[in-house]
């Protein structure tokens, strides 16, 4: 079993900043690809950023100079850090990644989503 947990997420004023973190727990062997996703109430989910196991990332243009994705292997964490945020910004925020088991299985994964309110 692995599991994604997601924490950080909450209600912040436009222009504030908020940190979302996501832990990979149980069977894990190897994680590749990290990213966060989001989905806005009655629009689809949409990738937000990806991070890989060596460190390269990507970002919607939506969200470039704004946020930044980064992960601790150590740990099998990755982070989202949004600055300067935006009503737009609101949503749930989702962490997926590509992992490799102990037992030699690959797949991707979510986590449960944590929600993120921009508002005044």
């Amino acid at each position: 079993q692995v599991q994604l947990v997601e924490s950080g997420g909450g209600l912040v004023q436009p222009g504030g900043s908020l940190r979302l973190s996501c832990a990979a727990s149980g069977s894990v062997s190897l994680i590749y690809l990290m990213g966060w996703y989001r989905q806005a109430p009655g629009k689809q989910r949409e990738l937000v950023a990806t991070i890989t196991s060596g460190g390269s990332t990507t970002y919607a243009d939506s969200v470039k100079g704004r946020f930044t994705i980064s992960r601790d292997n150590a740990k099998n964490t990755v982070y989202l850090q949004m600055n300067s945020l935006k009503p737009e910004d609101t949503a749930v925020y989702y962490c997926n990644a590509n992992i490799l088991t102990d037992r030699g299985a690959r797949g991707g994964y979510w986590g449960q989503g944590t929600q993120v309110t921009v508002s005044s």
